[in-house]
């Protein structure tokens, strides 16, 4: 398997779909690309790896088998090796996991637009506006219902690490380089995160990128 994705300190879909591979157990090669360079509706377009997502990142090719967008990505290995990779066994459990993640992928617009996705950047606290205060106070509810109802068997939201956790790592990140304030329980969480060998494995690869993008710095500052 072969999977597609962009710079490592902007692309938090692609840090999704990486964690998803690599929580699948099964052997891949990362290909990254690096994202809006100069010309780059011309430059994507001449990248065939990326036609059937349309130049959006990450895409999975299995042989033949092509799967884009994060979530279709983690379904698709999940079928492959088994949900219990992936999912709480328990029936409530699951439900909440499932129920997250989908709302993980459609929603909180103003916690992306205005505390975009930054590895490069130095961690700074940076003023929410209301749009993002109701985005963070609605996941730290979701975190702490999993914590509290099915957190007991480890550190992360329903234990032990699985597909809740790989959707919500890059809130982690966005938290924690914005100086977002959070209560004891989600600190903990998030350090567990923070410190998963697989984050630390994504993180200083993408210290050693030298790719940067003016626009998406420029957003960051405060």
């Amino acid at each position: 398997m072969k999977l597609i994705i962009g710079n490592r300190s902007y692309s938090s879909w692609s840090l999704r779909g990486w964690l998803a591979a690599r929580q699948s157990g099964l052997a891949f090669e990362t290909q990254v690309i690096p994202l809006y360079r100069e010309n780059w509706d011309a430059v994507k377009a001449g990248i065939p790896e990326l036609a059937p997502s349309q130049g959006k990142v990450p895409v999975l090719w299995d042989g033949d088998g092509v799967v884009w967008d994060s979530l279709a990505i983690l379904g698709y290995l999940s079928d492959k090796v088994g949900r219990d990779r992936y999912w709480p066994k328990a029936d409530d459990a699951r439900a909440l996991a499932r129920a997250m993640v989908a709302e993980m992928h459609s929603s909180f617009g103003a916690l992306r637009s205005e505390l975009p996705f930054n590895l490069r950047m130095e961690p700074v606290a940076k003023p929410l506006t209301d749009a993002v205060r109701a985005d963070v106070e609605r996941i730290l509810t979701l975190w702490a219902q999993a914590r509290a109802r099915f957190g007991q068997g480890g550190p992360f939201l329903f234990g032990t690490f699985g597909a809740a956790d790989i959707f919500f790592a890059p809130v982690v990140v966005r938290f924690r380089q914005y100086g977002v304030p959070v209560p004891g329980f989600a600190a903990a969480y998030m350090d567990a995160v923070w410190d998963h060998e697989w984050l630390e494995t994504w993180r200083a690869a993408a210290a050693g990128e030298s790719w940067s993008i003016p626009h998406f710095d420029a957003a960051a500052e405060v």
